[in-house]
């Protein structure tokens, strides 16, 4: 009895010493503590956007519709247009004016963009190079604003500044009201190749013509929400565009030898495509297995030699888009098929000029099929008609239901594997877009990462979908770790807004696409992640979701407590370091150990007061044996019993008592918590993986300890074998410890340098 009261006093000091620890530990790392809940950096939730992350009873947008009619001038290329827009006000407020977007002010005469870019003198210019910086009159671009008008033909009252037009409404415009108005513009379209922007045109020398890919090309409304107001930054040329749902009808007059892709329903197609054009794109809805080509390249060649005096208008219309573009050449061949998303008909669509072929007939369209069908497996069936990849040289941007894909072989028509898989993942990516942001309709002015790092994770799931061994080239945890350990005072948070960021391409694609890798492969596993990020796909497709609906979403769809994660990764600038800092090995023994010995002293009893016990030794000790490597763990009389009298016979079979115990103590330089993941390996060859939660470090940031118990002896430890968790240095990951070869210093020295 008194072995069993001094046992039982034991266990209960040991406890309360234990939670008086925990308690003191949390209170003095409240304010550091990484494990602490979101509440001061997310927004309160409301009815609107709610704690669970879901849209709420109360959540509004606002609706804005569009008549475009618009001339495409080939010969002085230019941009003639008019519109009428038609805003409703959903919200639950009164609007005394309206704030409309002129991104192509940007290219202004007397833009600022370029007088917020830092510039220094080069050691050489070429003529041409220097003539078009300091001789040359600045290109002048931007809207030529001809009138701005009220629905009853008055004159309207508005202000520029710079991409944001000011409408001043006569009358406020209530809940519930309507407002339209209309406006007369034109512009000079750029040379996107040689000028930069996100839509222009190329210019062929070798046969004159010009392929157009245009888009912001009419003036078009801002959003207007309960989280921000108005979204009216500025657009400086990066960050990209927040926009409204609305319904378009579209005119678009070009020449009449030009082939067009555009957003929407083609509602003339018998009075713009010729009857052979019509057979084979009839064909071509029927063809599920392969493209169908519907303007050859022999086709496309010759209309390339003629100049058509006549024009033609295209007709679209597009209900529940957020954006409208279109491309136009005479230089297009065209191909399509039909994709079946589950049971219903979508039309991948591909254009491209014979500088893109073969890679493109071969290639293209496909790739548009196999993306549909991978993102509508991961968020929700794609909703719209089609699809359409536009071959346009050193762009990759995206639209709805079309975007602009670079990749072209070299003239003699051969191209590297290289040329090919980056031409495939622009245009996955690409026509990934449609998911993010033009249905699931994120701010990308304000949080990039919305957009562009979602959408470039699930591009890896496509990638691997249209080709098994496809090269990951971004996204994955181990190719974001050179960013990591970079220079701190070059590195911003994700959660920075687009335009304020050191490294668009790491921060606003590879790091958060590494991070939702990690969430789905490590933390959370597959079933809980894809169901939640679905869950989140469907809650917000054509609404307006923010950052904390999808962290909000994410936990609310799977039960895991996941603050620790978007904290670290996603508002702080932190590295994940993770060591093994010492393994010490143990064998079972019945003897009292010295160990024993001072904590019965501690308790003010004798060694020979304790309970009947199996105890560890350390092989390193001196109280160590070499019989005890041969001696079996379940030989030991006092478990022997126990095991026979608290088990059937039945049970007693599947039970297997280890002969080895490693303590092993796992350090974290590092600033992130991130989960452990142990690979050992045992002197028979064979492996076994375990993996601690990140939770593990919720009591002590610095390091812990673990007892690994085995039945076989471990030749080797490995920390993160796979390169799963994006640690920056592999050096403590193992035990024992990597001899580091002079050909490892070079390399680690040529990375950090």
């Amino acid at each position: 009895m008194k072995k069993i009261f001094i046992s039982s006093f034991l266990l209960l000091f040991v406890t309360f010493s234990s939670f008086a620890q925990k308690e003191k530990t949390q209170k003095a790392h409240y304010n550091t503590n990484k494990f602490r809940q979101l509440k001061q950096e997310l927004p309160t939730p409301n009815s609107q956007h709610t704690a669970s992350g879901a849209p709420g009873h109360e959540y509004t947008q606002q609706q804005v519709d569009y008549d475009i009619a618009v001339i495409l001038d080939d010969e002085n290329q230019r941009i003639y247009g008019e519109e009428t827009i038609t805003y409703h006000n959903n919200s639950n407020d009164v609007l005394t004016y309206l704030w409309i977007q002129l991104d192509q002010n940007m290219r202004a005469q007397n833009s600022k963009t370029p007088d917020i870019q830092q510039e220094k003198t080069n050691a050489l210019y070429t003529p041409k190079r220097f003539a078009s910086k300091f001789v040359e009159n600045p290109f002048d671009g931007g809207f030529k604003i001809e009138y701005v008008k009220n629905i009853d033909g008055s004159n309207a009252s508005y202000l520029i500044n710079q991409t944001m037009m000011r409408l001043n409404l006569d009358t406020p415009l209530a809940p519930g009201e309507k407002h339209s108005f209309k406006i007369k513009w034109w512009y000079n379209i750029n040379n996107h190749v040689e000028q930069g922007g996100r839509s222009g045109f190329e210019h062929f020398p070798t046969d004159g013509n010009n392929n157009y890919i245009i888009a912001q090309f009419y003036p078009r409304l801002a959003v207007y929400d309960n989280v921000d107001g108005w979204q009216n930054m500025q657009f400086w040329g990066r960050s990209e565009f927040a926009l409204e749902f609305g319904n378009f009808n579209v005119a678009i007059t070009t020449p009449k030898d030009h082939i067009l892709g555009a957003t929407g329903v083609l509602t003339n197609e018998k009075e713009v495509l010729t009857n052979t054009q019509l057979k084979r794109l009839e064909k071509a809805r029927k063809s599920y297995d392969k493209p169908v080509i519907i303007v050859t390249q022999e086709e496309a060649e010759k209309a390339e030699k003629g100049r058509a005096k006549d024009t033609k208008t295209w007709k679209f219309y597009a209900e529940n888009v957020r954006d409208f573009a279109f491309a136009s050449s005479r230089k297009y061949i065209w191909d399509a098929m039909a994709v079946d998303i589950n049971g219903k008909k979508v039309m991948a669509y591909s254009y491209y000029s014979k500088e893109g072929n073969p890679l493109w007939e071969k290639h293209s369209t496909r790739a548009v099929a196999s993306t549909l069908k991978t993102y509508s497996k991961y968020t929700f069936d794609y909703p719209y008609h089609k699809a359409i990849s536009v071959h346009a040289r050193s762009i990759g941007m995206e639209y709805p239901m079309i975007c602009f894909n670079f990749g072209r072989p070299k003239p003699d028509g051969t191209y590297s594997d290289r040329t090919k898989y980056r031409m495939l993942g622009v245009i996955i990516h690409e026509v990934g877009h449609n998911f993010f942001p033009m249905i699931i309709n994120s701010d990308e002015r304000q949080w990039t990462w919305m957009d562009e790092g979602l959408n470039s994770f699930v591009q890896i799931l496509a990638q691997k979908e249209y080709d098994p061994n496809f090269p990951i080239r971004r996204g994955l945890p181990k190719s974001i770790v050179g960013y990591m350990r970079g220079d701190q005072s070059k590195i911003a948070p994700i959660m920075t807004q687009g335009d304020k960021v050191y490294q668009f391409g790491n921060n606003a694609y590879a790091k958060p696409a590494a991070g939702l890798y990690m969430l789905r492969q490590t933390i959370m596993g597959p079933e809980l992640f894809d169901y939640a990020f679905k869950t989140y796909a469907r809650r917000w497709k054509f609404k307006h979701p923010t950052p904390a609906d999808f962290f909000r979403t994410m936990e609310d769809a799977s039960a895991m407590d996941l603050d620790w994660f978007w904290r670290g990764w996603f508002y702080t600038t932190g590295s994940n370091d993770i060591g093994i800092k010492e393994v010490k090995k143990y064998y079972v023994t019945d003897k009292p150990t010295k160990r024993a010995e001072k904590m019965a002293k501690r308790y003010g009893i004798t060694v020979d007061q304790l309970p009947p016990s199996l105890y560890l030794v350390s092989e390193n000790s001196d109280e160590f044996s070499s019989d005890l490597k041969n001696k079996k763990t379940e030989d030991f009389s006092i478990l022997k019993d126990y095991i026979e009298k608290n088990f059937s016979e039945e049970e007693q079979k599947t039970l297997k008592a280890p002969k080895y115990f490693y303590e092993l103590t796992f350090e974290k330089p590092g600033d992130l918590v991130m989960p452990i993941i142990v690979e050992f390996e045992y002197e028979d060859g064979t492996k076994e993986r375990k993996q601690y939660p990140a939770q593990i470090w919720r009591l002590n940031d610095k390091e812990v300890t673990k007892v690994f118990p085995a039945s076989k002896a471990i030749k080797k430890i490995t920390i993160d074998p796979d390169e799963e968790t994006a640690d920056v240095d592999l050096s403590n990951n193992s035990w024992p410890k990597n001899k580091e070869t002079k050909f490892d210093k070079f390399k680690k020295k040529q990375i950090k340098g």
